[in-house]
């Protein structure tokens, strides 16, 4: 019985710590400012009917020309994708449909990029749309910035 109790708690402890450092990892990269909830995918061929399959639920992060993305149930340090800004192609904009809404976050909109050669979707509230484009837009003199 000792023995069960002793296991549970065990189990508990550890559960309780992995969240603990699941929010601390989400502190540390918060932490210098200039971030936004994103989720993001690989986008679907062209003509294809979205779905809701693919995303992947993070954080983005600006610093510098690049936009670093992490998953947010992970527990590295290292961003899972970097964006350099002047690599960066906006295609186009929408609004999720089908069970893309069940899928994001309820006021997302959908972004399609391109970025080396991969065409990649984000979803991402108006507001930070609005700041990612802006921050596109402001890229130093001589970068080429391909807004759609």
């Amino acid at each position: 019985m000792i023995l069960s109790v002793e296991l549970v708690g065990a189990v508990v402890g550890a559960i309780l710590l992995a969240l603990f450092v699941l929010g601390l990892r989400r502190r540390l990269i918060q932490r210098p400012g200039g971030t936004f909830d994103c989720s993001l995918r690989v986008a679907p061929q062209e003509g294809a009917e979205p779905t809701g399959k693919g995303w992947v639920y993070g954080v983005a992060r600006y610093n510098g020309d690049r936009v670093e993305w992490f998953r947010i149930f992970s527990y590295a340090f290292r961003p899972r994708r970097v964006l350099e800004r002047p690599s960066i192609e906006v295609e186009g904009r929408r609004e999720p449909r089908g069970s893309e809404e069940l899928a994001l976050l309820s006021d997302a909109v959908v972004l399609t990029c391109g970025h080396r050669g991969l065409r990649l979707e984000l979803a991402m509230s108006d507001d930070a749309l609005t700041g990612f484009l802006a921050w596109l837009e402001a890229a130093p003199p001589g970068q080429r910035v391909n807004v759609a």
